[in-house]
């Protein structure tokens, strides 16, 4: 098995339970963590026996452009996607961040962790 982790990709969203945060949007960490037998990939050399990392970012990517009132809705949207693009995945887990929350207090961020 192998463990294939992409890490700080930062996205400006618009999620979030108040309409000022959908509508003024906000600054968000993603960091992806994907399990999947790397042996062939390891052994050919070859992106087609791979899990393509690009196809990965691109599917955090689109799932960050959909506004959602909660970052767990937006988690397993990533999540089920990731599975239905590549059926290597063994384990997958995702932490959503978001910056400076709006919650009345100096606060760095607030964050979701969904694994399947």
């Amino acid at each position: 098995m192998g463990l294939i982790e992409i890490e700080g990709m930062k996205f400006y969203a618009f999620h979030g339970h108040f309409e000022s945060e959908q509508i003024v949007g906000n600054e968000f960490q993603v960091d992806l963590r994907i399990e999947t037998d790397c042996s062939r990939a390891a052994i050919s050399d070859n992106l087609n026996d791979a899990l393509n990392y690009q196809t990965a970012y691109e599917i955090v990517k689109n799932e960050m452009s959909v506004t959602s009132h909660l970052l767990e809705n937006v988690a397993k949207r990533v999540l089920d996607s990731l599975y239905s693009n590549f059926n290597s995945i063994k384990k997958a887990e995702i932490k959503i961040s978001k910056m400076n929350p709006p919650m009345g207090g100096e606060i760095e961020k607030v964050s979701i962790t969904l694994s399947s």
